[in-house]
């Protein structure tokens, strides 16, 4: 086996790991695949024989670059209200999780976690995923930032506190999740405005990323939303986002009119996080769905 064909080998057996990262940090499918693309280039053109742990050299290079891209999308302002919603993966709601999908949501990794790590500036962004998610020291996280172990642990220490204090913790029954999905859903059908309300937390945030940002605040606004929703729910179904039971909805034609991502904490419906920008949802991935 040549040099390059055992580099090549023991690039793969890295790949779904340096996806999980980069999809972290981007919360970019198709940004991660470019990270990850990359970090090959670099592992090819590199001396190979002077890295003693592979698997931690091609981490850092994906966490670089997956901070380059982050800081020069921030930089050119591209996100309204400075965040946009991150793609979903989506998988069918009774096949279970497809492994390559797995290996992205090992840790249970919802939307609802990925929009607090949106709103996170790129330093900090890159030390909680490091280190909370993937276990990496700060003293090779500091190097990536250009910062002390200690700055490092700071940065992560001020994510943390902002994730632990914007993110629902879901209930941790499935079948309930579902059931209230299902019956948000259901309601939707109908036009049953008194059902949507009792579904739904109080203080339900919902998200709509149409090209541009916009929420939505308290019960009787979501719900109201959510009957202007009616006509599309017919054709609309359950499926799996992010690990968590969701809604597609279809256009007419076939092609994708929305993917909503659901939080539920304490048997209510507290977040919902829907796509519905018809640039982004061409390369949303489907297939799952078709099976």
């Amino acid at each position: 086996m040549s040099e390059q064909d055992w580099l090549a080998e023991q690039f793969e057996r890295n790949r779904s790991r340096l996806r999980a990262v980069a999809y972290r940090m981007l919360g970019s499918l198709s940004e991660a695949d470019d990270a990850v693309q990359e970090s090959w280039l670099r592992l090819s053109r590199s001396d190979a024989q002077g890295i003693e742990n592979l698997a931690g050299w091609l981490t850092t290079v994906v966490a670089r670059v997956s901070l380059n891209m982050l800081r020069s999308r921030k930089s050119r302002r591209e996100e309204s209200l400075g965040m946009r919603l991150p793609d979903p993966i989506i998988d069918r709601v009774d096949a279970g999780v497809d492994p390559e999908h797995a290996a992205l949501l090992s840790d249970s990794l919802g939307l609802a976690l990925l929009v607090v790590l949106e709103t996170l500036e790129a330093d900090e962004r890159l030390a909680f995923v490091l280190h909370d998610m993937f276990a990496v020291p700060f003293e090779d996280i500091a190097p990536i930032v250009g910062r002390s172990p200690a700055a490092a642990r700071q940065l992560a220490s001020r994510a943390r506190r902002r994730v632990q204090g914007s993110t629902s913790i879901p209930d941790v029954d499935v079948i309930k999740q579902r059931e209230l999905v299902e019956a948000f859903l259901a309601a939707s059908r109908t036009g049953d405005f008194d059902a949507l309300l009792a579904v739904l937390d109080p203080d339900v945030v919902l998200r709509g990323d149409q090209g541009t940002l916009r929420v939505k605040r308290g019960a009787r606004a979501v719900a109201e939303g959510a009957l202007m929703f009616a006509r599309f729910a017919q054709s609309a179904r359950l499926a799996l986002v992010n690990g968590a039971p969701g809604i597609v909805a279809r256009l007419p034609d076939g092609r994708p009119m929305a993917v909503m991502g659901f939080t539920v904490t304490h048997g209510r419906i507290v977040e919902i996080n829907v796509l519905a920008d018809p640039a982004r949802l061409r390369h949303v991935d489907l297939g799952a769905l078709e099976e």
